[in-house]
């Protein structure tokens, strides 16, 4: 064949198509390889700083205590509640996981009350950076005791160690199973130490060598090690206090303090000098000067007097023309400090710290510079913004993992908090919300009590759920019959309300005022 009828025949080419013998897998855990793991996979970690120095720059600090105690008041402070997910009508069931909740509360800590235990919680993990907790189980496995553990410095941790375990998870009706890895710690604190797993690891170890059992051995419930749950602050294996770069300033405070406080013992006292001229003090004034000096405190020293003597210095027997001796006192007290150093830098050194905690002046004692504007505002801004976020992610914790075994469906544990609601903005909102014709008188009695921090109950009848605006145009357009029902169903409950003594008392004026109301648009319809 020649070289121009090979050119002209087309090429031939094939496709194969190849098939895995497997089918394509998704992975089932996560895949990322943090620098603890890579480094440090079978070693304990170090603390990256030391714990005791950090409680020691609190103990010594001018401004650490009062924003630590700010956040342990404000975010636990007001106590732990029991309260149902949504609302629903109150069966059986309901009712009774309620008070089941209420009683694990109490019965988690006999120490202490268990707001308590998580206000010193909040107060170790903003000194260090991290808090733990011990988790006790019952036989079933279920959490029923808590304890806070004080020695935070003497706890060390590894990273996430394989293999995976698939742990349980309890998620509305179900249970979701997912793959994990889970730490150990180690507390050691004079020659003695104690292994833990951590929260949610299913399987057995040994506390006293922190190996695991194989699958299938026993151990005697004495030695079983139990759970830690730590509360660290941000994503490092010990997490990181939230005024780790305000050290400098902090340390700098204290030796600025240190200063002040050493002028005191050590500082200049001299008020003033005695300046001779031509001359010296004899031997003898010289002792009754100093006498003086050491005796002058106290009633001794009062209404006295001193007479100083001098004598030539070149030792003639007079004195003469311009040499004759001259004492001069010069006062001191100018050159000496009278108030502290360095007050402007421990001021803003004071600021940055309240800045790394997000807490104004009102919540750490400085209370100069506000009205009662401001201070509304601030608490406002710093509920929202510091302390509510803190509430709800503690909130999470007890409900997801301290008690997710219980598989709670109606009820759920939430911190309470301060009610900071503006009384002159709620009564603007519900001046404008009554005008536009939706008030009802239910809601208008339900605002009261609250505030008041009474229990209510809604008004018999269907007229508490009409809005105040509505009744008010539909009472002309309507017979007097329908008028004067609604009127003997308010004044009945008006009798109730005052036969229950002090309990509606606070609402009877306002059903006065409403009955008043309608006897004269009665009357009005009435045409008299």
């Amino acid at each position: 064949m020649d070289k121009k009828t090979d050119e002209k025949q087309p090429r031939q080419m094939s496709v194969h198509i190849v098939k895995s013998s497997e089918s394509v897998r998704k992975a089932e855990n996560p895949t990322n390889v943090s620098k603890n793991e890579a480094y440090n996979s079978c070693e304990w970690i170090n603390h990256p700083v030391n714990l005791n120095y950090l409680e020691i720059l609190v103990s010594n600090s001018s401004m650490l205590p009062q924003c630590i105690r700010a956040y342990k008041n404000n975010i636990a402070g007001f106590g732990i509640g029991v309260r149902y997910k949504s609302d629903i009508e109150e069966t059986p069931e309901a009712a009774a996981e309620y008070e089941r909740v209420s009683e694990l509360l109490e019965l988690m800590t006999l120490e202490q009350d268990t707001k308590g235990l998580f206000e010193d919680v909040i107060e170790a993990r903003e000194t260090y950076g991290i808090a733990y907790v011990e988790i006790i189980r019952n036989i079933e496995g279920e959490v029923n005791q808590i304890d806070f553990i004080k020695e935070t410095a003497s706890i060390y941790m590894t990273s996430p160690l394989l293999p995976y375990v698939e742990a349980d998870f309890c998620y509305k009706d179900r249970i979701e199973t997912r793959r994990k890895k889970f730490k150990k710690y180690r507390q050691q604190i004079g020659g003695q130490t104690v292994y833990f797993k951590e929260f949610g690891d299913p399987r057995i170890m040994d506390n006293r060598t922190g190996d695991y059992l194989p699958e299938g051995g026993t151990l005697e419930l004495g030695y079983q090690a139990n759970e830690i749950l730590e509360f660290p602050i941000g994503v490092k294996p010990y997490g990181e206090v939230r005024w780790i770069g305000q050290i400098l300033g902090i340390d700098g405070s204290r030796r600025a303090e240190n200063l002040n406080n050493n002028y005191f013992i050590n500082g200049r006292h001299t008020p003033l000098m005695i300046i001779m001229k031509n001359g010296t003090l004899t031997e003898e004034s010289f002792t009754k000067l100093q006498t003086y000096m050491d005796d002058i405190k106290g009633e001794n020293g009062q209404h006295a007097f001193i007479v100083l003597e001098t004598e030539n210095s070149e030792n003639k027997l007079d004195y003469e023309g311009d040499d004759k001796a001259d004492i001069e006192i010069k006062d001191l007290a100018s050159i000496l400090q009278k108030d502290e150093l360095f007050q402007e830098y421990l001021d803003n050194n004071r600021r940055r710290i309240q800045s790394s905690f997000l807490l104004p002046d009102l919540y750490v004692g400085y209370t100069t510079d506000f009205n009662r504007a401001t201070a509304q505002t601030a608490m406002e801004v710093t509920e929202k913004q510091v302390f509510q976020p803190e509430r709800k992610s503690l909130a999470w914790i007890i409900n997801n993992k301290l008690l997710n075994e219980y598989q709670l469906k109606y009820t759920e544990v939430y911190f309470k908090e301060p009610d900071i609601t503006n009384v002159d903005d709620l009564t603007k909102v519900m001046n404008i919300v009554e005008r536009a014709g939706g008030l009802v008188p239910n809601k208008a009695k339900a605002i009261l009590y609250d505030m008041l921090g009474d229990t209510y109950e809604d008004f018999e009848g269907d007229w508490g759920t009409i809005p105040l605006a509505y009744s008010k145009t539909q009472s002309g357009a309507n017979n007097s019959p329908a008028t004067e029902g609604d009127i003997r169903a308010l004044e009945m409950q008006i009798q109730k309300a005052e036969g229950n003594g002090d309990t509606d008392t606070a609402v009877v004026a306002v059903m006065k005022e409403v009955r008043s109301l309608l006897l004269k648009m009665a009357d009005t319809e009435r045409g008299e």
